[in-house]
């Protein structure tokens, strides 16, 4: 089995800067894909962004694009999404998600697709 641990949320002003991590272990190589997702109070999840380990593929939202950036490190099983310029509408609780396969560009996408999921990491923006 797959752990996944976020961390690196927090209360941030309008205009700032985050670094969010989700470590991986366990079964590390049940990672292929990994992917962070939000959910804001009364709304549906949304997909941020997703890599593929073996792939060097990494994919975005159109809403995020440019703000935001997926990356890994291999020798810390951890990814991270790096969050510029943050907004107060990308105020969620945001969601670090793994797979055993590299998803395609259109199953990377969906929440369904993902086996694991960490427990949630609280982004605040104030304004």
């Amino acid at each position: 089995q797959v752990r996944l641990v976020e961390s690196g949320g927090g209360l941030v002003q309008a205009g700032g800067s985050l670094r969010l991590s989700c470590a991986a272990s366990g079964r590390t190589f049940s990672t292929s894909t990994m992917g962070w997702f939000r959910q804001a109070p009364g709304k549906e999840r949304e997909f941020v962004a997703a890599l593929t380990w073996n792939g060097g593929r990494t994919y975005d939202s159109d809403s995020v694009n440019g703000r935001f950036t997926i990356s890994r490190d291999n020798a810390k099983n951890t990814v991270y999404l790096q969050m510029n310029s943050l907004k107060p509408e990308d105020t969620a609780v945001y969601h670090c998600a793994a797979d055993a396969i590299p998803l395609n560009d259109y199953h990377i996408r969906r929440p369904m697709a993902y086996d694991y999921w960490g427990q949630g990491t609280q982004v605040t923006v104030s304004s």
